[in-house]
Order: structure tokens, then sequence, then C-alpha cells
């Protein structure tokens, strides 16, 4: 099972709360408006985006559809290069794999880059239970360990942070990490980025094991490629002499032709560059690798599952396997934007950890069960997804599945669930409107008496529709029903 962050209530109580935080929504405002107009200029410059779009969503779905076969052609291909592969089954297996990789080195110490992956498995938790201190590398990650925090933006996991917040961070945690902050330490970008850069420097010297994710994996070569903007990736999976990556089985693309497409829409669509800065590949220790080349002398694939064939099994969604963690959903989405990330009580944030997360643990906790409301169906996600998710097709897919329940794949095993607790009254109306729609007569005769009661319609709705109108106003009724204006202008179909 993936893990949950601990404590977290449903949803709604969560969004609730941040919502309330006028710093944190002018963070994210601020944020995630700049984020999305550079990248739609960005992708403005290419005449061909829509067809860079489709042959991602193709590829994609090829390998969704083979991935058997692409995932052991990888395995031979990193094997033939000095790697080796390791496969885990869920979070436990791939933490006990990698705490066992990491002793046997004799070291207490790992740096990281890429932690997405680990962070959904809990692995530095897994590592501190057994002795060993992970440090985290990328700048954003750094902030959210230094702070006690939890991440809340794909992209930019401290989005909710501003420079004088990250400058009392530094100042106040640095030292007790390693090497202290400067003193005196302003909020200046360039002075936060050079005291993180001082911080990490000694680490990246000392550390004999570092642990990475990856963004791509090719199966016909084996080469793992890892796209990061600040050079710090790059010391990582250089510099130690034991590298381990923990990589989710959906990274996998067939060839390097595949992967020519995600060089430029992963780019434009996440961080709004032409081309990224530090992209850096390695299969398995490569020709210069070993003892008497640069580079790690051992190498460690992990091959995560962690729900991720149950979610293959479900037709409709599968396509958010599809995802390459540009984050672009959550910078247009109206709900990320006020609540934040740490509402969805997952490392997957903002509309696609609305529908990834629910399949990844299922919907049994309160938490998961909330997630496919998280939206307002609007849209945007879908427009601006580098691989064309209709993320809104699978929120409605799942809504239904929390609410009526049914068959689902649970490690591997067709189950039938049932429905969530709370949803009786969504139930029945869904069955009433059903009895009603299917019913043209009774369907028309209710329109009538609806558009001549106007006057008498409240302003609020009674019961479980007080949720709804406590933050919205209730539609107005017509003076007539569509059918009636229709047959008054048009006449009366045949």
């Amino acid at each position: 099972m993936t893990r949950t962050d601990l404590g977290m209530p449903a949803f709604p109580a969560a969004a609730r709360e941040a919502v309330r935080d006028g710093v944190l929504r002018a963070n994210l405002r601020r944020a995630t408006h700049t984020i999305r107009d550079k990248r739609a200029r960005a992708v403005a410059e290419l005449a061909d985006w829509d067809r860079l779009r489709a042959a991602g969503k193709a590829v994609k779905d090829h390998t969704l559809r083979h991935l058997d076969r692409h995932l052991l052609q990888l395995e031979a291909a990193v094997t033939a290069a000095g790697g080796t592969v390791h496969w885990a089954v869920d979070a436990d297996e791939a933490n006990r794999i990698v705490t066992e990789l990491v002793r046997a080195t004799g070291e207490r110490e790992v740096v990281k880059v890429k932690s997405m992956a680990t962070q959904e498995i809990g692995l530095n938790e897994a590592l501190e239970a057994a002795g060993i201190t992970a440090y985290e590398t990328d700048l954003a990650e750094l902030i959210v360990q230094l702070g006690h925090d939890r991440p809340s933006h794909i992209l930019v996991p401290a989005i909710h942070r501003n420079r004088a917040e990250i400058r009392d961070i530094f100042r106040t945690e640095m030292g007790r990490w390693g090497r202290p902050a400067p003193d005196p330490l302003g909020d200046d970008p360039r002075e936060l980025a050079e005291a993180a850069r001082l911080h990490l420097r000694e680490k990246f010297l000392r550390a004999k094991v570092a642990v990475s994710g990856a963004n791509f994996m090719v199966a016909e070569t084996g080469t793992m490629v890892v796209f990061e903007s600040e050079g710090n990736g790059r010391m990582c999976l250089t510099l130690p002499e034991t590298l381990i990556s923990v990589v989710g089985i959906e990274k996998v693309v067939p060839t390097f032709r595949d992967l020519e497409i995600f060089l430029q829409t992963l780019p434009r669509s996440s961080t709004a560059e032409r081309m990224n800065p530090y992209t850096t590949m390695w299969t398995g220790l490569g020709p210069s690798r070993g003892a008497d080349g640069d580079g790690p002398s051992a190498f460690h694939l992990v091959l995560l599952d962690n729900g991720r064939t149950d979610t293959l099994a479900d037709e409709t969604g599968r396509q958010a396997l599809r995802c390459i963690r540009c984050s672009a959903c959550l910078n247009v989405c109206p709900v990320y934007e006020r609540a934040g990330g740490h509402a969805y009580g997952s490392v997957y944030p903002g509309p696609i950890g609305a529908v990834l997360s629910p399949q990844l643990r299922g919907t049994e906790s309160e938490v998961d069960a909330s997630l496919p409301y998280a939206s307002t169906l609007c849209g945007a996600c879908y427009d601006v997804c580098p691989v064309a998710i209709d993320i809104p097709e699978i929120l409605v897919h799942l809504r239904e599945r929390v609410a009526q329940g049914g068959p689902v794949t649970r490690h591997g095993i067709r189950v039938r669930i049932r429905p969530a607790h709370g949803h009786t009254a969504e139930r029945a109306a869904v069955r009433a409107a059903r009895l009603l729609l299917d019913r043209p007569g009774a369907l028309r005769a209710g329109e009538r008496l609806l558009a001549r009661a106007r006057r008498l319609a409240p302003r609020r709705l009674p019961g479980p529709g007080a949720a709804w109108t406590d933050t919205r106003e209730l539609p107005s009724v017509p003076a007539e029903s569509f059918r009636d204006w229709w047959t008054r202008e048009r006449g009366t179909p045949q």
C-alpha cells in the first residue's frame, strides 16, 4: 500500500483549513500564475505542439499495453550493462531492498535526488528506522526537509513557502543537519541559493551512496534519464560509489526515438524552458564507469509497482499512468490554487493526485474516498496535459466507484468493493434521476410544474443540499423549459 500522510483529514476538511491561510493562498496564487503564464508562452512557440501531445499519448498508451514486454527488455539491458535490477511489489518491499543495499555498503548516510517515488513509499522514514540518514539535495526538497514539512507541489515542493520563511528555516535548521547558514543571511534568492550550495557541497563530497528516481527509462538500451534544473542531481548521480534508483514501472519508454518527444514536451510544460538545463543519462555502469572510470562502481535499479498494475487493469483509470509529472495540471487548477498540496494527503497533489492516489492506494480511507471530489470538473487540467490524460473523465469514473462500489483489482485479484460511507443520499438522487429520465412524460410534467412554481423556489437547498448552497447561489428557474421553448420557436419535432 502507498503511504498516506498520517493524521490527514478528508480533503474537504483539510481544504477548508487551508483556504483560511491568507499567506498560503498568496504564495500559491503568485507562484502558479507565474508558472502557467510562462508555460503558455513556451508552448505557443511550437507550431506542432498538438502533434507532439498526440505522439506522447500514443507512445505511453502503447507502452502500457505492452508493459510486461518492455520491462523485461529493460531488465535485460540494464543487467547486460552491469547494473542489478530488483522488483518491488509494494512500498514495504522497496524499502527493505533499499535499506539492505545501503547496509551492505557499511554507510549510514545517503544523498537523494528526484525523490517523488521514494516519498510515495516513505523511504526516508524507513531508512531512519534503520539508523540511516537521508539528505535531500534538490533545493525545494531541502527546504521541505529542513522545515520538517511535506511537499505541496510536484515541480516546486516548497511552493507554499515565501523567501522570508525559507530564510528563517535556513537560519534555524541548517546547523542541525550540517554546515550552518551564513551569518547574516537575507532573503535574496541568490543568498539563499548560495547558502544551500555550501550546505550541500560537503554532503556531495562525503557521501558514498546515492538514491535517485528517474523521469524515464529506455527499454532498448537500459538507460535511465533524469531531468533537473540545478545540477545537484548530477552531483548525486556521479560522485557516490553506489547508486540506487527507485523508479515506478510506468516510467519506461520503448526506444530513444520515443524519448525525443518528451525531451521537447516535458521542459516546456513544467519549467517553461525550451530544453532542460541538466539532463543526465546513464546506462548500467557505462563504458567509463567502474573502478577505473568516473561515476558509481555499483548501480541498482528498483522497479516499483505499488498499485500500478492494479491501476493498469482499469480501462478508464489506467491513463493516469501516462503522467510525466510535469505539474501543468496543478498550475491551472482553481481548487489546487486555493487549497494547496497538503490538503490532498498524498505526495501527488492537485488534479493528477486526485486520480492517481485513489487508484494506487484504493478508496477505502476517508482521504482517498474524498479525492475524486476535489475538482470543479472544469477541464483545464486536460487542456494543458502534455500526454492528454482526461482527468475529468477519470474523476467521474472514480466518483462512481466511491458512491456505488463495484469490481476493482486489488493486489492482482478482482474483487468487489462496497460503496464508501456517506453517499446514501447521492445514490438515492441518482436512482431518482434515472427513474425520471427513463419516463419522458413524467420529465415533461415535472419541468412544467417547476417553471410555474419558480417564484416559490428556495434560495438555499435543505438537508444535504445545504452544503452546496453554503458557497454557491442556487440558479434561478427559467420561465419555461427548453423543451417548451423549442416547441414554441421551432415547432414540435417529428
